[in-house]
């Protein structure tokens, strides 16, 4: 059993992908998980682990077991056990995919340290990380990336070229070699890079005109949860306060429900089954629940910021703001297998705190809002009477 005993995760997107989007806030799908806090975290596995026999993780831990028995592979074995599941949330890692994918959980990635987007068919870069490899090579936003490695990008889904540069493909690490083709207006050059070891920065902060706090969450990695209640405290008085989850991908429940604190004086914050038993996760005492507050989501929030919105929503601590949310609301967990690999396989689901279901369904905001979405925050933050 992994030491992360649940997952709430967004999957089903291609192993590849899903390993990478986690670190690319530009990316409005990705994987992230939901790890359980506390006391929490070892009886819910308990409670999962009683029940494996009569659950497909037993199905897929005996195909993996006798592939390893016939000199065939476990993990191409679990796949195709997963897979005759049906479980639209089940997935089967590498031990150096799921290693990966664990180390990105706590803020952390290989890469270079831009960002970009795909427009008109091309791949921009939209930010670089300061102090990074790419600023140090002074690539800006606005850049356009048309070749990594000597392959062109023009016309690849974003996703793959973010493999390109971290070097997902070949299992490049830090301190190996990367060459961009680059542009900018008639300029085209090209810059040869190190990957490095690079720490996300999953919260940013800045101040509006008319005091207003906005509080940009791209993922609830480790740490995330403890930079929102220190940016609420840190919001300068009577500021109203926007907390934008657009585009996140979800992360560490544990954190989500930290976040939660900074919003609520204690309370629920969700109630959560594992193969039938129900528990519950609760905010922390202390957090202002008297500045305004909107919460901004879209169709790429997801899992463990829907949990965090629906909590926000149910206990009218937060106007929310944009359009339907994802709907990721289950539960996995993590199964090792013989051969090292990881099988994860839905065991329960989240609901709000009025009991309302997340999977498959989604937040709905309280004000439609496909455009002008901040704008429209402001104005609601000054009907409030900040």
């Amino acid at each position: 059993m992994s030491g992360r005993d649940l997952f709430c995760q967004p999957r089903r997107i291609g192993r590849g992908a899903a390993l990478t989007l986690v670190f690319a806030s530009v990316l409005v799908a990705g994987a992230a998980t939901g790890n359980l806090p506390g006391a929490d975290r070892k009886s819910a596995a308990d409670g999962a682990r009683s029940a494996a026999p009569a659950s497909h993780h037993a199905d897929v831990a005996r195909a993996a077991e006798e592939a390893l028995a016939d000199g065939t592979s476990p993990m191409e074995a679990a796949q195709r056990a997963v897979s005759r599941s049906g479980d639209r949330w089940g997935a089967v890692y590498s031990p150096g995919e799921y290693e990966e994918f664990e180390e990105t959980l706590d803020g952390q990635y290989t890469g270079v340290g831009l960002w970009a987007r795909q427009r008109h068919g091309r791949i921009e870069v939209t930010r670089v990380g300061r102090g990074t490899p790419a600023a140090e090579a002074g690539i800006r936003p606005g850049d356009r990336l048309r070749s990594v490695d000597g392959e062109k990008v023009d016309g690849r889904p974003v996703t793959e070229v973010v493999s390109l540069l971290r070097g997902d493909t070949t299992g490049e690490a830090a301190g190996t070699s990367v060459r961009l083709g680059l542009e900018r207006g008639t300029r085209a050059w090209t810059e040869t890079l190190r990957r490095a070891r690079l720490s996300r920065d999953p919260v940013t902060v800045r101040q509006l005109a008319g005091r207003v706090t906005l509080i940009k969450v791209a993922a609830f990695t480790k740490g995330s949860g403890k930079e929102v209640r220190e940016a609420v405290r840190q919001s300068p008085p009577g500021a109203g306060l926007v907390l934008d989850l657009r585009g996140n991908s979800g992360g560490l429940v544990a954190e989500a429900v930290t976040a939660a604190s900074a919003f609520l004086d204690g309370g629920l914050v969700a109630t959560y089954d594992v193969e039938g038993e129900q528990r519950a996760l609760h905010a922390e005492s202390g957090g202002d629940t008297t500045r305004p507050l909107v919460a901004l989501v879209d169709g790429g929030t997801m899992s463990a910021a829907e949990l965090l919105t629906g909590a926000l929503q149910d206990r009218s601590r937060a106007v929310v703001v944009g359009s339907r949310t994802f709907g990721k609301g289950s539960v996995q967990m993590p199964t090792r297998l013989p051969d090292g690999s990881v099988a994860e396989l839905t065991v329960g689901h989240y609901r709000t705190p009025s009991g309302r279901g997340v999977d498959g369904h989604g937040i709905t905001p309280d004000l439609e809002a496909e455009k002008q979405a901040l704008q429209r925050a402001e104005t609601i933050l000054t009907g409030l009477g900040r």
